[in-house]
């Protein structure tokens, strides 16, 4: 089996930069809500004998936790705009060699796809 060409290199890495970027958004999503919950379960003990003895720290720990998965989006964007602006490079060479008859049609075409998908979560983001 001959190796992955540039352009199906380039296809992936969007692909994954994207995929990556939605599971870092449902895991963001996920962690805010355990905090609204323990928040308000902290707010609403009428008795904090009542509570765990160690809702505050676990509150603490799940604040941290999101603001470590919202520093990941920074340079996450950032590798997406390069692995993007690379599928386009990749995209106008390949649709060169389509011009002479050997680039494979089916390949670009899932490229120019991957590359609108990558493009709109940029645009997402700004």
């Amino acid at each position: 089996m001959p190796p992955p060409s540039e352009l199906a290199i380039a296809t992936k890495a969007v692909e994954r930069l994207v995929k990556e970027e939605v599971f870092y958004r449902a895991e963001l999503a996920k962690q805010q809500e355990r905090v609204r919950q323990l928040a308000a379960e902290i707010a609403a003990a009428q008795d904090p004998s009542t509570l765990d003895s160690n809702a505050e720290y676990v509150l603490r720990q799940e604040s941290r936790a999101v603001d470590e998965t919202k520093a990941v989006f920074g340079p996450l964007r950032q590798r997406t705009v390069e692995a993007v602006s690379t599928l386009e490079e990749r995209i106008a060479l390949a649709e060169a060699d389509q011009a002479d008859g050997a680039a494979d049609t089916d390949e670009l075409e899932k490229a120019r796809t991957v590359l609108r998908t990558g493009q709109t979560a940029i645009a997402k983001d700004s």
